[in-house]
């Protein structure tokens, strides 16, 4: 009995050097994926990473990524819109470079006071507002509590209604899995999360997954995503939305298997202004899976 609980308590051991799965170091991760165009400004206590492109002259852009995902999921728009827009894109507190919020506050109204600094910074009147999934929920709550500051509205298939597992003014507990997170990542585990965000998965490209991967492993961040979770309250909507008055363009992909296009009909149904754009071959990634036909539906709608 004592040799088998020996042999256990080794195994046991095992088994978590093996899964165990540290920080990265912060400077290499910069140095791997944040060479110019990015900078890094300390804005609302956060050393934000942002890239900031196009001609400062012309009409901007702000993109808001996902849960999980960093300021590189926009670059292949990137160079198509920056001909005729300038393009701002960041990571969002407790993501990518950005990493952990000192403040511990991750609430989308943390998030509009962080794009209103950052647009007061850059000397932005008013901007479009583009965002996609969790992004997609703080850009149409922006615009909502700020249309003084937008000026056209892009969701691409956002989050916030309920759903299985998501009530109303409830707070979120943590999944036991996802408690330990911040302790490993293994990738056989890790890319089966990013498959389902994706149309056509066996096109991913490899650079994709270790992009992902990277910016997860980076110093705070899956800390911050649990600290996310358990912070995270959402409200009802309806009353929000409708008091959204920019011009809105809701662009989902017809085979999103994340976020439901039947959705649409909920936004449709609640904000005033609004119009849908289906891409009946992608998924939930479209400025990803097909930058060029993604790109040129928001084209079309902002030079309206």
């Amino acid at each position: 009995m004592r040799i088998a609980l020996v042999v256990l308590v080794l195994l046991l051991a095992g088994s978590a050097w093996y899964l165990y799965d540290p920080d990265r170091n912060r400077a290499a991760l910069e140095a791997r994926w944040a060479p110019p165009p990015s900078q890094f400004i300390e804005i609302n206590g956060l050393r934000l990473h942002l890239r900031d492109t196009g001609p400062r002259e012309a009409p901007a852009i702000i993109l808001l990524h996902g849960f999980g995902a960093s300021l590189h999921a926009w670059e292949d728009w990137a160079p198509i819109l920056q001909n005729q827009y300038r393009v701002i894109r960041f990571d969002l507190p407790g993501f990518g470079l950005t990493g952990a919020d000192p403040s511990g506050d991750y609430s989308d109204a943390r998030a509009h006071a962080l794009i209103l600094a950052l647009m007061d910074r850059l000397g932005l009147a008013r901007a479009h507002v583009i965002g996609t999934s969790m992004g997609g929920r703080i850009a149409w709550s922006f615009a909502s509590a700020h249309p003084e500051r937008m000026g056209k509205l892009v969701l691409m298939a956002p989050d916030g209604f309920a759903s299985p597992g998501i009530a109303y003014d409830t707070t979120l507990t943590v999944p036991l899995m996802m408690r330990a997170l911040p302790y490993t990542l293994p990738d056989l585990m890790f890319r089966p999360t990013i498959r389902p965000a994706y149309a056509r998965p066996e096109n991913i490209p490899e650079e994709t997954y270790q992009r992902y991967r990277a910016m997860m492993l980076a110093p705070g961040v899956r800390q911050a995503i649990n600290d996310r979770i358990a912070g995270h309250r959402l409200p009802r909507p309806e009353p929000l939305l409708a008091r959204i008055q920019a011009p809105t363009l809701l662009l989902w992909g017809g085979r999103d298997a994340m976020v439901p296009p039947a959705n649409a009909q909920d936004y449709l149904r609640e904000i005033p202004n609004a119009r849908l754009v289906m891409l009946p071959d992608l998924g939930h990634m479209p400025m990803e899976e097909a930058p060029a036909e993604s790109a040129a539906a928001v084209m079309d709608f902002l030079r309206e």
